[in-house]
């Protein structure tokens, strides 16, 4: 079973548009609700895959309540907190070419005591979870170590940790020695506090947040592929996708990150895994997740041997 946990989860509502025009009124070409959130779509691709999972999170008002309905018909196990404040809803405008304009709202802010709840209920659940995935954002009322703690806690249980958050964060959370941690390129450029613009760099700030203590980390680099450091070996993947197939990326990384997890969160084949979820779910609407009918693994190309010399093609900073 994978537990999964968003502090500040959201209701995601994709419309496509055939143009985005500033002060013009768009008329949607296609339109969805999806339940959101990093850790919520993490558990939903690994459902869609066959997989058990559970999904913690604090939900309030009537948008929680459509989050925790949809994720139940889509297979996901729901542990929520009932929290005094409105869980947030967010809007992604997606035109033809897959340019993705997103608008995220800032949520609630959880009381201390709905802080701790959370705190609890994971601890509670961690039981039997072969890997805990602590994904996103933190909402306001929680301190940048919230993440550290729940590391903690969850090694001293015997679970395996994937960390996906960017900031303070991040970096307060390494010390806790999560077993992975999965930034893009422009978190692990802030992570690390310089610009990164080939592969080579990225590999260099990817061996840095180990010595910080990260037992691994699997870096999305967009169009680049992916780079998976680990104490073993170091291996790059790509998947192509066709420009003319990609409908946005929305939820892509987290795709990814199911995809890694549920092949057993190490090695090649792990990253394969990743590489053919992510791939897949820029090809689908929304947040949509990919199914195992949607993974194309022939598309996939790993070795252990990177180029380092390679410019990245959005070059990344601080």
């Amino acid at each position: 079973m994978i537990l999964t946990v968003t502090p500040n989860p959201s209701l995601d509502r994709t419309y496509e548009v055939p143009s985005l025009a500033r002060g013009a009124v768009l008329r949607a070409t296609g339109d969805r609700v999806d339940p959101g959130g990093k850790g919520v779509n993490v558990s939903r691709a690994v459902a869609a895959a066959g997989h058990r999972t559970t999904a913690v999170l604090p939900l309030g008002g009537a948008p929680g309540a459509l989050i925790a309905e949809l994720l139940g018909a889509q297979g996901v196990d729901v542990t929520a907190i009932s929290i005094s404040g409105q869980t947030r809803s967010n809007i992604s405008l997606v035109e033809p070419d897959g340019t993705l304009t997103k608008i995220n709202a800032a949520g609630p802010e959880l009381t201390p005591a709905e802080s701790a709840l959370l705190l609890g209920t994971v601890h509670g659940c961690s039981g039997g979870a072969r890997w805990i995935a602590c994904c996103g954002s933190l909402p306001r009322g929680l301190e940048p170590r919230w993440y550290a703690d729940l590391v903690a806690r969850a090694r001293e249980a015997g679970a395996r940790v994937a960390l996906d958050t960017s900031g303070p964060a991040l970096l307060a959370a390494l010390p806790a020695r999560p077993d992975v941690v999965k930034p893009n390129a422009a978190e692990l450029a802030a992570a690390v506090g310089r610009p990164l613009s080939t592969l080579g760099e990225v590999l260099d700030a990817a061996r840095e947040l180990r010595s910080l203590g990260a037992g691994a980390v699997l870096a999305s680099l967009g169009p680049d592929g992916q780079l998976l450091v680990e104490e073993d070996g170091v291996y790059y993947g790509t998947a192509q996708v066709p420009a003319d197939q990609v409908r946005g990326n929305v939820g892509a990384g987290d795709a990814a990150l199911a995809g890694f997890l549920v092949a057993g969160g190490i090695g090649p084949t792990a990253l394969a895994s990743a590489l053919a979820h992510g791939a897949a779910a820029v090809r689908l609407p929304g947040s949509a997740v990919p199914t195992p009918a949607d993974l194309d693994p022939e598309a996939v190309r790993t070795t252990q041997d990177p180029p380092l010399d390679l410019p990245l093609s959005e070059p990344a900073t601080p």
